[in-house]
C-alpha cells in the first residue's frame, strides 16, 4: 500500500482566534502571540504554537490551545484545533465558543 507524503508545515508567529459568547451573540477576533497567555470572554487562552501548509501560508491553520478558566484554573480545552474544521476538535463550553482563523506570518 502507497504511503501519501506528508506536506511539511511552517510554525506561524501566532494566531487569530474568534470569540463568540452564545449568551449574547457577540464576537471578538483575538491575536496570540505562540507561547501567550491571554484573557478572551472570560476564558484563559494559551497559545502552544500556530502551524500552517508550508507551500501555503493561507491555507489550512492548526494551532495548539489550552483554555482554562480563570477562577478555578481548571483546564477546558487543550489540544489542536484545525481552522477549516473547528467542530473536528472544538471548545465544549456552556457559554463560549473559540476557533482557529489563520496563522500569523509576519
Amino acid at each position: 500500500m502507497a504511503q501519501e507524503a506528508t506536506k511539511p508545515a511552517t510554525v506561524g508567529q501566532g494566531a487569530v482566534l474568534r470569540g463568540l459568547d452564545k449568551v449574547n451573540g457577540k464576537t471578538a477576533d483575538f491575536e496570540l502571540l505562540n507561547g501567550a497567555t491571554a484573557e478572551m470572554l472570560g476564558l484563559l487562552v494559551t497559545l502552544g504554537e500556530c502551524r500552517y501548509p508550508a507551500d501555503n501560508p493561507t491555507g489550512d491553520a492548526f494551532a495548539f490551545l489550552i483554555i482554562r478558566d480563570p477562577e478555578s484554573g481548571q483546564v477546558q480545552f487543550e489540544g489542536w484545533m484545525v481552522a477549516s474544521s473547528p467542530a473536528l476538535n472544538a471548545l465544549d463550553h456552556a457559554r463560549y465558543d473559540i476557533w482557529v482563523l489563520r496563522c500569523m506570518t509576519s
